[in-house]
């Protein structure tokens, strides 16, 4: 390699952790994922930081918790004067591109001022509202539409290609920002490519918690699936354009997605909670400096990959950043993650290798309150006995000195993020032992 690497990020939007095969999903619908987090560094413990669209975007493009950014809902733009990784990347030589869902913005066409610095821009600001399955639609550098033929997923990968196959005379930074497996809002449904979800359902296998909790999981997993798995031939057909045009060596690709989907298991819409379904998301690391890498030991959160990405390219991440490069980490000192909950409720969280914590804030309004002083135990679970979270411990008796730790380590959390100084509530026990 004799220049620094170019760097692609393949963001999926609403993507379960468990839809690939990695993480133990049987219906063999994620090869291409699966091979290429094999090749290079699968991160087996990863986990949105705020279950929201908007807010996780914001924290992709700013290293920054959304209570620090402001952008702590849908709705609110990314602020004009925050950095993003466009802004890092351009300052250190790298042409700058984004390509699909944005979501940061104030209006569609996205105005110039609101794209956070990208120099190519072939985006929608909500790509659900512009387009359907079989019609894209989004706006050039121009602001004008640009209608993509195609199935979504395959359209928005051919416009990658084709910024792939231009001449860059410098390294680039692509963001390709899909809206599959996301539901499709104005049908609330999930539409996969032509025939593949009466296939997939033939031999639909549920998730655990799906299995016992159903929601809209009947009605909608095999179409969602059905998306999952043209996400995955996109990752392919990206990567064997990288194979010809011989720049797959030279190329980091990470995988992520925004936050999970419970299909309305946990509340009346698909995320905004704190449980597995909602946060934990599959990603991988695969090009320079990732090669080999296994399966990263640490809980990383979204907020870790912005850092780790600037730092694989050869760019000293801003101190400002809230997150921690893995590539200066032996997952030892990634331990647990903290988890922003806003909309359904105002809800903080924390997310340990055996627990899941949970705090709500009584009063607050999760579209208008970024945040609380005061919050009550809403959930414990023991994620090793009981990994489908189930079984709601916040009450039990024998678990007030788990409870207890737990409680400090999130007020400390709270503190040193978000420069509250928070009263968690215990939940009071039940005095039958029963929960």
């Amino acid at each position: 390699m004799t220049r620094k690497p170019n760097v692609i990020v393949f963001f999926t939007d609403q993507q379960r952790w468990d839809s690939v095969g990695l993480h133990g999903n049987a219906m063999d619908l994620t090869p291409n994922f699966d091979r290429l987090a094999s090749q290079g560094t699968f991160i087996a413990n990863s986990f949105t930081c705020q279950p929201v669209c908007g807010p996780a975007r914001s924290m992709l493009q700013t290293g920054l918790y959304p209570t620090t950014t402001g952008c702590f809902r849908n709705g609110i733009p990314l602020p004009k004067h925050e950095k993003t990784l466009a802004h890092y990347f351009a300052a250190a030589g790298y042409e700058t591109a984004y390509i699909g869902k944005w979501h940061l913005g104030t209006q569609d066409p996205v105005p110039p001022a609101e794209r956070g610095g990208y120099d190519y821009w072939l985006a929608a600001n909500i790509l659900e509202f512009t387009s359907f399955a079989y019609k894209t639609t989004v706006y050039d550098n121009d602001c004008n539409p640009v209608q993509l033929p195609g199935y979504r997923v395959d359209a928005l990968t051919d416009a990658a290609i084709r910024y792939l196959d231009r001449d860059h005379d410098d390294p680039f930074f692509l963001v390709l920002s899909f809206l599959e497996p996301h539901h499709q809002n104005q049908t609330d449904d999930y539409p996969a490519p032509v025939g593949y979800e009466d296939r997939l359902r033939k031999r639909l296998q549920l998730p655990e918690d799906l299995s016992a909790l159903g929601g809209t999981s009947a009605q909608h997993y095999a179409g969602y699936m059905g998306m999952v798995s043209r996400l995955d031939d996109a990752l392919g057909r990206l990567t064997d354009a990288l194979i010809s045009l011989d720049m797959l060596d030279d190329t980091i690709i990470l995988f992520t997605s925004d936050h999970g989907c419970h299909f309305k298991t946990r509340n009346d819409e698909y995320k905004r909670s704190c449980h597995e379904a909602s946060i934990r998301v599959p990603t991988m690391l695969h090009g320079p400096g990732f090669m080999n890498g296994g399966r990263f030991s640490g809980h990383v959160g979204l907020i870790d990959l912005p850092p780790t990405l600037l730092d694989a390219a050869g760019v000293k991440p801003p101190d400002r950043m809230q997150g921690k490069s893995l590539l200066r980490s032996d997952g030892s000192d990634h331990d647990s993650v903290f988890i922003q909950i806003s909309e359904s409720h105002v809800g903080r969280a924390l997310r340990t290798a055996r627990w899941k914590y949970g705090v709500w804030a009584p009063g607050k309004d999760g579209h208008v309150d970024m945040g609380s002083d005061r919050y009550e135990e809403a959930f414990l679970y023991d994620l090793q006995d009981d990994p489908a979270e189930l079984n709601n411990l916040v009450r039990s008796p024998a678990h007030l000195d788990i409870l207890a730790e737990l409680r400090l380590c999130l007020e400390g959390r709270i503190r040193a993020l978000e420069d509250i100084s928070p009263e968690i509530v215990p939940a009071s026990p039940a005095a039958d032992g029963a929960r």
